[in-house]
């Protein structure tokens, strides 16, 4: 998947400027895309000249003008073309990973310090995520929203997020309470 992708997805739901766009990605898209405000920009500027977005001026008087984008027919059909194509599989690729690797060779104490760090930033997104999908759903609770929802993808993309931060959560708690029980285990010896 490209930037141009993930950002035509969410345009799909309306007009956005660009600082909207990135406040999008920031709650939505971000589950499983990432993108800096810059790379955003640049995107849409790319997309605008494809004509697959089209870009209108907002004449405002009290603030700086700015530019509302949308997708244009011509988006839509390359978001279609992109859906019907097969997907590549995912992989994980993390740093953390490679010093968990190396931990029993270099010394735990920073390792363990950066996943309990991990642990906690993954249960601020847990929360936030769990907001988000209260708020997308409104009053119906879940099953009822998945069923008769108008709009699901969105919340569906959060529920994947959600099962992400939940189990990177357990994982990175489990091997740092493993990382500490072994460093006291060899401290006794």
């Amino acid at each position: 998947m490209a930037l141009r992708h993930a950002v035509l997805a969410a345009l799909l739901d309306g007009e956005y400027s660009g600082y909207q766009l990135a406040k999008a990605f920031d709650i939505g898209v971000a589950n499983f895309w990432h993108a800096l405000p810059q790379q955003l920009y640049a995107e849409l500027s790319k997309l605008e000249k494809e004509g697959l977005v089209e870009g209108r001026q907002v004449v405002q008087e009290t603030r700086p003008n700015k530019r509302l984008f949308r997708v244009t027919d011509a988006g839509r059909a390359e978001l279609e073309a992109f859906a019907a194509a097969v997907s590549k599989p995912s992989f994980i690729r993390d740093d953390l990973l490679v010093k968990v690797q190396v931990a029993d060779r270099i010394g735990t104490a920073p390792v363990i310090e950066q996943l309990e760090e991990r642990a906690s930033a993954a249960e601020a997104k847990i929360e936030l995520l769990g907001k988000l999908l209260r708020q997308l759903r409104g009053d119906a609770d879940e099953e009822e929203f998945l069923l008769r929802g108008e709009r699901i993808g969105p919340y569906l993309t959060c529920l994947r997020g959600l099962a992400f931060e939940q189990e990177h959560r357990g994982w990175c708690l489990r091997i740092a309470a493993v990382l500490k029980e072994r460093q006291s285990t060899h401290a006794e010896r």
